[in-house]
């Protein structure tokens, strides 16, 4: 038999597993960003305890590696003054006529869906050092952000940032 159609098994038919994907750039971080990348790879750990299956153990091995290599890059930035758009920084802007509130965060700590934006997002590289009062070109549109104010971001009792 022709060695084209000889198959030495299952496993060389599977989907490649590859390490997740490290955001290209510095790893800047909140000091709750920090806390949140500490808390992840304590729960990765702690979900290896104990696992047999091999697939299992090397997705979990990914995730720690992951959180790992993320927890020894970590740059805590310090509290900004607030007189300017920075990362960590709350910002209360108009885009494109509709006004919205963010906090500019790290890459793992980022949830737009929440106004958690990353530092490294078109909208935050925009508005970076703005003032309130500050006008910013967006998508192609001439002043299409105006910011409205500026403050460090601060978190509730509940850790999560106030937004009001």
């Amino acid at each position: 038999m022709s060695v084209a159609f000889r198959r030495e098994g299952d496993d060389e038919h599977m989907e490649p597993k590859f390490e997740i994907p490290i955001p290209a750039g510095p790893n800047l971080v909140t000091p709750r960003g920090a806390a949140l990348i500490a808390d992840q790879l304590a729960q990765a750990e702690a979900a290896l305890e104990g696992v047999e299956d091999e697939a299992e153990i090397k997705k979990l091995r990914r995730t720690l590696r992951y959180w790992s290599t993320r927890q020894a890059t970590a740059d805590v930035q310090p509290v900004p003054d607030g007189d300017a758009v920075a990362f960590g920084c709350t910002v209360r802007l108009r885009l494109n006529g509709k006004e919205r509130t963010v906090t500019i965060v790290g890459d793992d700590e980022a949830d737009p869906a929440t106004g958690l934006i990353a530092f490294s997002a078109p909208l935050a590289r925009t508005v970076m050092g703005a003032e309130a009062g500050d006008f910013a070109d967006y998508g192609g549109k001439a002043d299409a952000i105006e910011v409205l104010n500026v403050r460090p971001a601060q978190l509730g009792a509940d850790g999560y940032y106030r937004m009001d």
